[in-house]
């Protein structure tokens, strides 16, 4: 997630940011092109486990993942869309946290309880999304298929 803007120096000055995820990492509960994003710095003692984060990778990109658990000052990591767990992560390489999702200009709190529920739920389902995901890449072409089936008859 690189920007023509250092959102690092913007986070430390105490600014509110506003990006569009870009990739597929965070797919389903970020879509890119889709939702937007608010992250804002934060206090890593505050952090746990189901926040999305801004982190920068060791000597590397930002990244945007959700933290899956805690060790002390040490975070593990996961996107939506990924089974891998990525870390430790020192709490320096955090560098804000995601307070609110927009959605086709609905805004959602990420301290929404559905939200939490239903981030908690996917987060609990990581050993299962690559079965998952085919499940629902599966349905999708089945039901696109019947629609266009419809469509032409």
């Amino acid at each position: 997630m690189d920007t023509g803007f250092d959102l690092e120096q913007l986070l430390e000055e105490g600014n509110r940011i506003r990006v569009k995820p870009q990739g597929y990492s965070m797919y389903p509960l970020l879509v890119p092109g889709r939702d937007e994003v608010v992250i804002e710095q934060e206090d890593p003692s505050r952090l746990r486990r189901g926040d999305i984060v801004l982190f920068r990778r060791e000597g590397s990109i930002l990244v945007l993942h959700r933290i899956c658990r805690r060790c002390g000052d040490y975070f593990f990591m996961v996107g939506d869309n990924q089974k891998q767990i990525e870390g430790p992560i020192g709490s320096t390489q955090i560098k804000g946290k995601v307070t609110t999702v927009i959605r086709g200009g609905r805004t959602i709190s990420a301290e929404n309880r559905l939200y939490r529920m239903y981030s908690s739920i996917w987060l609990c389902l990581r050993p299962l999304r690559p079965v998952l995901s085919k499940m629902a890449h599966c349905l999708k072409t089945l039901f696109r298929g019947k629609k266009g089936l419809h469509n032409h008859l």
